[in-house]
Parts: C-alpha cells; sequence; structure tokens
C-alpha cells in the first residue's frame, strides 16, 4: 500500500514539474499580432490628432495695420499683439510675421501674374501682421478678430474661415474613425485572446484536476499560468512595440512631412499601455480560464 501511494505522489510530482508548461507558441503568437494592430491603430490616432493640432497651430491670421502707422511704432505695435493670450509662442517668443505692403504688393504680381501699377499710381495694400493662434484658441477665432481689431493701429482682421472650417472636419472625421477601428480591434483582441489561451489550458485540465485530487489550493494551481502568461503578454507587447517602432521609423523616412506630427512623448504613453495591456490581457484571460476549469465537475472534464 505505502510503495502504491508513493508511485502515485512521484507520478503526481513528475507531472506538478509541467505544471504551467502548455505549448505556448500559438499563444505568444496571437497576443504579438493582436498587440501590433492594437498598437498601430494607436499610433495612428495619435498621429492624426497631432496633425489636427499642427493644423491649428499652423493657422495664421492677417491683422492689417492704419496706413498712418509708422515704421517707428511697428515694433512696439508687434509687442503689444504679443501679450495677447491667444497668440502662439514659441520658447516665450510671440509667432508673429511683419509683411509690409511692398512685399505683399510683390506677393500678389507673382501669384497673379498681374501688375497692379498699370493701373494704380499707389500701392493699395497695407502693412500687416501674420499671427499664429494657440490650438485651444480655434473654435474662437471671430473672438480673436473682435479682440484684435480693437488694438490701436488694427485696420482689419481676416482669416480663411471657410476652408479651415472643412479641413478639420475632414480631420476630426479621419480621427473618430480610427479611435472606433482602435476599440473594435480591442475588443476583437480580448476575445481572440480569451479563447486562445482557454484552448491551450485545455489540454491540461486532467493535470489541474489531479492537483486539485491530491490537496492543492487554488493559488498553487493558478499561480504558474498566470505568472507565465503576463510574461508572455509583456514579452508579447516588447516584440508588437519593436516592430511598430520599425514601421514608424520607415514610415518618417519614406513620407515627406510626418516627422513634423510625431510626438514621442504620446509614443512612449501608448507604448506603456501596449505593455501594460499585453500583461492585463494574459493574467484575464488565464485567471479566468483557470477559475472555469477549477469549477467543472469531473463528467466536464471530457
Amino acid at each position: 500500500m505505502y510503495l502504491c501511494f508513493r508511485g502515485y505522489s512521484n507520478s503526481v510530482m513528475d507531472q506538478t514539474k509541467k505544471l504551467g508548461s502548455y505549448p505556448s507558441v500559438l499563444i505568444a503568437v496571437s497576443l504579438t499580432v493582436a498587440l501590433f494592430l492594437i498598437a498601430f491603430c494607436g499610433w495612428i490616432a495619435v498621429t492624426s490628432r497631432e496633425v489636427i493640432r499642427f493644423v491649428k497651430e499652423n493657422v495664421e491670421v492677417q491683422a492689417y495695420l492704419n496706413k498712418e502707422v509708422q515704421p517707428n511704432q511697428i515694433d512696439s505695435l508687434k509687442e503689444a499683439i504679443g501679450q495677447l493670450s491667444f497668440v502662439l509662442k514659441q520658447d516665450s517668443k510671440p509667432l508673429i510675421r511683419f509683411i509690409s505692403k511692398k512685399e505683399a504688393a510683390d506677393l500678389f504680381i507673382k501669384d497673379s501674374k498681374e501688375d497692379y501699377r498699370l493701373i494704380l499710381q499707389e500701392n493699395p495694400f497695407r502693412d500687416a501682421f501674420s499671427i499664429r493662434i494657440e490650438e485651444a484658441y480655434f473654435h474662437r477665432l471671430p473672438e480673436v478678430k473682435s479682440t484684435l481689431e480693437k488694438v490701436p493701429g488694427v485696420y482689419e482682421v481676416n482669416y480663411a474661415q471657410a476652408m479651415l472650417v472643412e479641413v478639420t472636419d475632414n480631420i476630426h472625421r479621419i480621427y473618430l474613425t480610427v479611435a472606433v477601428i482602435v476599440l473594435i480591434f480591442l475588443f476583437a483582441t480580448i476575445l481572440l485572446i480569451n479563447n486562445t489561451i482557454r484552448l491551450a489550458l485545455h489540454s491540461q485540465r486532467f493535470l489541474i484536476r489531479t492537483m486539485q485530487l491530491v490537496g492543492a489550493t487554488d493559488y498553487f494551481i493558478k499561480k504558474p499560468y498566470i505568472v507565465r502568461s503576463v510574461v508572455q503578454g509583456i514579452v508579447a507587447s516588447i516584440i508588437a512595440l519593436g516592430l511598430l517602432f520599425t514601421f514608424q521609423q520607415v514610415a518618417v523616412n519614406q513620407i515627406p512631412g510626418l516627422s513634423l506630427v510625431q510626438n514621442y512623448t504620446h509614443f512612449s504613453i501608448l507604448a506603456g499601455i501596449v505593455l501594460l495591456l499585453g500583461a492585463l490581457l494574459g493574467f484575464a484571460s488565464t485567471y479566468q480560464a483557470m477559475s472555469r476549469y477549477l469549477r467543472m465537475d469531473l463528467d466536464e472534464l471530457n
């Protein structure tokens, strides 16, 4: 009797050495592909958001000056406008560009191929400031226009309202579409990983039940599987992020101007989210599948 129990005990011990060691290549590949798709869509969403910000911050409002403004008053007027809260600043320097009426006339002749001097004796254009606006004030441009026109020395303020509304509406549609796609991929990934891990653990169901019969606690049985799944999720996240970073660098080198809308701070946040997501997916799916098998009756395991 003792020898039989000892032999059974040794057999169980041999099995416990394999506890948690189920075939994991399929899970690792599935996790990597799924996390890469999520990371890729996340990068597209972040880039779309940066494109919106770039477009908004490159909006230029034209403030035309009174003809009575003298050249020696230009700097003081520029300084006064630069102190307004809606003026975009870079390194604490207001992004305001002065355009003289001569420069405006030369630009008109170059673009239109028509010389106004054949009809008019004097330059009809005005000196102007081209002012870049903070993103937060993009939807308050009428208010910006009204404020600028109250500045002494400013004659009139203009901006391409119709074009800006059309461009930003299209960009917002793209951004919302990408965001929806990311959510769909996330939902599909959770289902895919959950089913893949459940199928992988199916081959371990009798080993799990054997451990229960010899008195192992649920925690003791779950621990190796959960630890392994979390590690697999983190490794899959790292591989997925490596693939995404490689793709991003190739895209930046091949697509002109794409580097202008790359925010590496947001990319780092995205990387952290993907790493956390990989670990959480591995943990949650394995925990759920393990709890299911631990609650099963013997007849349901077949």
